[in-house]
């Protein structure tokens, strides 16, 4: 069984941080590409950001500058830190990884999602 499990989101200011946590556990024998996603009410799921196993990273253009993933391959964990945030950030993110329970076999794991909500 793989478990992927979300952190570090509540309530904060305009222009305030907040750091996400995203923990893999389980039989795991490597973890792939991690993601984090964000949906807002109303709105559809978006990819905010991703990193590789090589830590290659991507931002959906609305948090570049702003955001940060990153990730420790060690500790089978991955992270989003958020600067400056914004109302329009307000959503509920979710982790989101390829994990291999089995060398070569590949499947995609979500976490239950953390809300964070920009408000004055």
């Amino acid at each position: 069984q793989v478990q992927l499990v979300e952190s570090g989101g509540g309530l904060v200011q305009p222009g305030g941080s907040l750091r996400l946590s995203c923990a893999a556990s389980g039989n795991i024998v490597s973890t792939g590409t991690m993601r984090w996603y964000r949906q807002a009410p109303g709105k559809q799921r978006e990819l905010v950001a991703s990193i590789t196993s090589g830590d290659s990273t991507n931002y959906a253009d609305s948090v570049k500058g702003r955001f940060i993933i990153s990730r420790d391959n060690v500790k089978k964990m991955a992270y989003l830190q958020m600067n400056s945030l914004k109302p329009e950030d307000t959503a509920v993110y979710y982790c989101n990884a390829a994990i291999a329970r089995i060398y070569g076999y590949w499947n995609d794991y979500w976490g239950q999602g953390t809300q964070v909500t920009v408000s004055s």
